[in-house]
């Protein structure tokens, strides 16, 4: 199969761990750049990052990178690019999405009415007609401009990865599947561990994990624009990953994972879109108050997004919300927390400096990732940190 670049977006600060999940899979990569992972593999490689890649935003299929000064420079560079190589005679194709970062050319809307007419005019010469109906399947387009230089795909996925397709409804502020997956991926969580969220809202935390732990890939029950592109992809190479990914899953396994709101009406959303995914028997949910966190076990792990002052009401509320975990924290003296938050007196509230910090963007805002490490287990006591 021919070899082409994948482009990977995925939140700012999480690279690493896509990096990971890209060469777990076993593609090579060719850059890592703020907030995308670009990798090199064959038509099969985007079934594959669409179905099993939990961190990924989205999957583009690279069609080039030009440089452009000017609104002719784009259209001129644009046309030059093989078209025809991604978009069959009765192809639907706009330029779906256009940004623009220290550029001359900064009209998203001028960028896509532009490029738009230089892929119309390539393919009148290539294809000889002068008009395109646009019936058949869809290849929407991005395109980012960084200092004049533009990189071109094609994407391959439609919706967000994020839209696993089991959360229906979500609770305040909810975190994103792919956030909460790379957040649980830079632990050292394993399945067979202890995992606690005293903050789990709509249940994604726990629910990814579950899901890791199953081995359900993500994009398991779901479908992307690429499906229906029968000129590159067949819908047999479609139908081998989608099976590869179904053999590989296994709900028949034992975990000790745990979610608890004080909102009792989350726990209800958490437990439906746990059943959606079908890992509600994997995973313990109660409504339980931050201040009676606690577990019997000597070894584990909690990770969590805690509330942050989104809504104004909930100001006030947080200095006190972050003591209560500190001291719940307390009592788990050898567990190792992960938090992610945009709270900035996080630290103080909870009272104690993280053993490290990562700054990532969540969309636009800025939170960290605060990193309280617990001791390692003994050797003879390693089975306390795992389920029984």
């Amino acid at each position: 199969m021919k070899t082409v670049e994948l482009i990977a977006p995925c939140h700012f600060g999480m690279e690493a761990v896509l990096k990971r999940e890209i060469l777990d899979l076993g593609y090579e990569i060719s850059q890592v750049e703020d907030g995308k992972v670009t990798f090199l593999g064959d038509m099969e490689a985007i079934c594959c990052a669409n179905i099993f890649l939990r961190t990924a935003e989205r999957v583009l299929l690279k069609a080039g990178k030009i440089h452009a000064e000017t609104f002719d420079e784009l259209f001129e560079r644009t046309r030059e690019l093989p078209w025809e190589d991604y978009i069959p005679r009765d192809g639907k194709f706009w330029v779906a999405k256009a940004t623009s970062i220290q550029s001359r050319l900064f009209s998203p809307s001028d960028i896509q009415s532009i490029m738009k007419k230089a892929i119309v005019e390539r393919l009148k010469t290539v294809y000889h007609q002068e008009w395109f109906e646009e019936s058949g399947a869809s290849y929407p387009i991005r395109v980012t401009f960084r200092k004049d230089d533009a990189v071109i795909g094609i994407d391959t996925s439609g919706d967000s990865l994020h839209k696993r397709g089991y959360r229906l409804q979500t609770g305040k502020a909810p975190i994103t599947e792919t956030l909460a997956a790379a957040l649980i991926a830079m632990t050292p969580w394993r399945g067979d561990r202890i995992l606690v969220d005293p903050f789990c809202g709509s249940g994604t935390i726990p629910i990814e994990a579950a899901m890791m732990a199953a081995k359900i890939a993500p994009g398991m029950k779901r479908k992307f624009t690429a499906c229906a592109w029968d000129n590159l992809i067949s819908p047999a190479l479609w139908q081998g990953v989608y099976e590869e990914a179904e053999e590989l899953a296994d709900s028949n396994i034992s975990t000790d994972i745990q979610g608890y709101d004080l909102d009792g009406n989350v726990i209800k959303i958490a437990r439906e879109n746990a059943r959606r995914a079908g890992v509600d028997h994997l995973i313990h949910f109660q409504q339980r108050p931050v201040k009676d966190l606690s577990h019997a076990k000597k070894y584990g792990f909690v990770i969590t997004n805690p509330p942050y002052g989104e809504r104004l009401a909930q100001k006030d509320e947080l200095p006190q919300m972050y003591r209560e975990f500190g001291e719940a924290m307390k009592r788990l003296d050898s567990w190792s927390e992960y938090v992610i938050t945009a709270y900035e007196d996080a630290e103080k509230q909870i009272g104690r400096k993280a053993d490290k910090n990562r700054k990532i963007y969540n969309g636009m805002m800025k939170t960290y990732v605060y990193q309280f490490l617990g001791p390692k287990p003994p050797r003879g006591n390693r089975q306390e940190n795992r389920v029984d």
